[in-house]
């Protein structure tokens, strides 16, 4: 199955969300479109503050966007109500009713709905199955785990077979060990049940685990949009390379270009060829390599020259930061294994090999 990408499970045009007036006036959103597929699991990603709770919320109908409208498979939904929407959201805190059992609280939303108590039935049981918890089918949720209450309260959301699913950081409260759990049983249910899931996290690497598509976001605006490799691979900017995963930036002199190739020389007057786009005309720009694109190579070696100054192990890589010739500081990142070469030790002349392949051109 996977992603539906001719069908638009949610389209934002233009969303703009401001609070306050005058001096007091916060733009929470700040012209935001996006479009999100059917049976997708898409993820807004972003520091806190960057509105990714305000849009989730614009989607669900708690807020009403300032300007610009929302479409649900093409039907606009801006005007419509929260429980007109048919879209359902999980928060932090999963607000189940402590009196109940696991059972009643999955119901509880059908029978609002005045469903017929024979599809209640079968619609809970299915549920129950779905996410593993038919044996504490009555346990009051007072009397049950965190990771199981979780459980319950996605239950709920899905029992009602939204067309949307919207997740505000739902796994924030759990520990380390069962988050990581919770990731995978989440896109299991994604995949299972085939709702389009938006997602809301400040975890960069939840995002890259779960997500077909995530929307990096800052300061209201969405920075870049793509798969996780893209996102992670081809950081537009500097902020998206900063915020996913760890980075080295370095300042770089374009020498030459021809067509979608540009000569830099980089520290130490190393010169490589990169892609680059044939309408940026910049004479200097910014260039990211992540630490485990990177080796260690001998003194003499065709690379930026630099000492390494520190080597910083963490069970299952290294660390080793280099301070190269031109001044700049660099972190190459290598797999610890058994059969690994012996690597310099710390106050080593050392070269810092590049493959052009791995150096992105910044837009900024």
């Amino acid at each position: 199955d996977g992603p539906d990408a001719t069908l638009k499970a949610i389209t934002t045009r233009g969303i703009s969300k401001q609070f306050g007036t005058g001096a007091d006036r916060v733009m929470a959103l700040d012209n935001v479109s996006v479009e999100i597929n059917e049976n997708e699991f898409f993820t807004l990603l972003g520091p806190s503050g960057c509105g990714k709770t305000t849009l989730l919320r614009l989607i669900a109908g708690f807020e009403t966007p300032t300007s610009g409208d929302i479409d649900l498979y093409g039907d606009s939904i801006g005007h419509l109500p929260p429980y007109k929407r048919p879209v359902n959201t999980v928060f932090q805190s999963y607000a189940l009713f402590p009196h109940m059992t696991v059972a009643e609280n999955i119901s509880f939303g059908l029978e609002m709905l005045g469903k017929p108590a024979t599809e209640i039935a079968d619609t809970t049981e299915r549920m129950l199955q779905l996410v593993q918890m038919q044996s504490m089918r009555d346990r009051r949720t007072s009397q049950i785990s965190g990771g199981q209450q979780q459980r319950v309260a996605l239950a709920r959301a899905l029992a009602p077979h939204p067309r949307v699913l919207l997740l505000d950081e739902p796994l924030s409260a759990l520990d380390f060990k069962l988050r990581k759990e919770m990731q995978l049983e989440l896109k299991r249910l994604q995949s299972e049940t085939g709702i389009t899931f938006v997602f809301v996290t400040h975890d960069q690497e939840e995002a890259l685990t779960m997500s077909d598509r995530i929307a990096v976001m800052n300061e209201g605006r969405i920075r870049q949009t793509g798969t996780p490799r893209e996102i992670y691979d081809h950081p537009g900017e500097r902020f998206v390379a900063d915020f996913i995963g760890d980075s080295n930036f370095l300042r770089a002199q374009v020498i030459n270009r021809q067509n979608d190739t540009a000569e830099l020389e980089l520290a130490g007057n190393f010169r490589l060829l990169v892609s680059a786009d044939p309408a940026d005309n910049r004479d200097a720009v910014n260039v990211v390599i992540r630490p485990e694109h990177a080796l260690l190579g001998g003194p003499h070696q065709a690379g930026l020259p630099g000492n390494l100054q520190q080597v910083v192990y963490s069970g299952t890589d290294t660390r080793y930061h280099v301070a190269l010739a031109s001044g700049e500081s660099f972190v190459v990142r290598r797999q610890n294994s058994p059969d690994a070469p012996p690597m310099p030790a710390e106050g080593d002349a050392v070269s810092v090999l590049l493959n052009p392949a791995s150096l992105q051109v910044l837009d900024d």
